[in-house]
């Protein structure tokens, strides 16, 4: 049985979204307070981890910076901060995704369906194999990544994005086959400034100049590509 953890202080939500999410199957912690989400992060052991932003001591924000410290669990932020300074923000500190209320309860389940078996058909297929270009490394079965041998700290989207521009080395990707393969959904309620934000982020890590990215480019009008060079 998948477990969730869910950090909300709204206890209306929370008795909505309790109902809805163990209907689906699946087992569930309720976390009110960061103090309190710190605490059973701590001594649980999760698959997806879902995050309001503004909680009674503190910020949904920083409990996700000190989960991605120590753990690549897929996380959802679920919240009302629908800026698009805080939606970069989420995706940028490691979220997988970022879902603003209010919200229609079939396309949050979706999503959390989607995390769920995304994260699960990513981690059944993995082989006991590596994939190499461009100066970086991936192992696989560890999910280890290094660039010129020194290793890389990847959140879990940015690994999983990695990974599929690896494996089709020179294809030009669209926009639409890299999410329906990243969130493992053809649900239109994705956005593509998401993927815009995953891209961005990943460049930052692998690219000797992200600025003028040379593994990752853009082929205007149609999409992405890894650009080989070895």
């Amino acid at each position: 049985m998948k477990h969730i953890f869910f950090v909300e202080d709204d206890l209306s939500l929370i008795n909505g979204l309790s109902f809805a999410i163990k209907k689906q199957g699946y087992e569930l912690t309720i976390a009110r307070t960061s103090m309190e989400a710190e605490q059973l992060w701590e001594n649980g052991n999760y698959d997806l981890v879902i995050l309001d932003v503004t909680l009674p001591d503190g910020s949904g924000f920083d409990l996700c910076r000190k989960i991605r410290a120590s753990s690549k669990v897929p996380i959802m932020f679920l919240t009302a901060a629908d800026e698009e300074t805080d939606i970069i923000m989420g995706l940028d500190i490691g979220g997988d995704d970022y879902m603003t209320k209010p919200f229609k309860l079939a396309v949050f389940l979706s999503r959390v369906n989607a995390l769920l078996r995304r994260s699960e058909n990513f981690n059944q297929t993995q082989a006991d194999t590596e994939l190499q270009s461009n100066g970086i490394r991936v192992w696989l079965l560890k999910q280890e990544v290094t660039k010129n041998g020194t290793p890389l700290d990847l959140t879990a989207g940015e690994y999983k994005l990695l990974c599929l521009f690896m494996e089709n080395p020179n294809i030009v990707l669209s926009p639409e086959q890299i999410l329906s393969k990243l969130w493992d959904c053809d649900e239109k309620f994705i956005d593509n400034n998401s993927l815009t934000v995953y891209i961005r982020r990943l460049r930052t890590k692998i690219e000797d100049t992200p600025s003028n990215p040379q593994k990752i480019v853009t082929v205007r009008r149609m999409g992405y590509k890894w650009n080989t060079t070895d």
